[in-house]
């Protein structure tokens, strides 16, 4: 999995990933992406997950992770273009419920 992030200048910080977020590897980068935003003082994160071609269990659970991380630490973790094997899997899953997806950026950023 790679990532790559951005900070808009109202503050939230856009981590884009692009590939697998799958046992092993993409699992542990997405943690360490979030680990890394929060230690810079970054509590407002948009995941744009467009470039995600596959996710497993591993990396399903690492993104409910994220999210307790966040909201524990008084920010917000959003999503932003998600596949739609992955929307039909948090559809199934009931997770969808739990996070904030959005289609377009600039309404994802205004809701921060």
């Amino acid at each position: 999995m790679k990532a790559t992030s951005r900070t808009t200048e109202n503050g939230v910080e856009i981590i884009k990933l692009e590939g697998k977020i799958t046992i092993g590897s993409g699992d542990q980068q997405l943690r360490e992406v979030i680990a890394e935003a929060l230690a810079n003082g970054k509590t407002k994160i948009l995941l744009d997950m467009s470039g995600v071609t596959t996710i497993d269990s591993s990396g399903i659970g690492e993104l409910v992770g994220s999210y307790t991380t966040v909201t524990n630490r008084g920010g917000k973790l959003k999503l932003l273009h998600l596949p739609a094997k992955l929307q039909e899997l948090l559809r199934v899953t009931q997770l969808i419920t739990i996070f904030e997806v959005y289609d377009n950026e600039a309404a994802a950023l205004a809701s921060f």
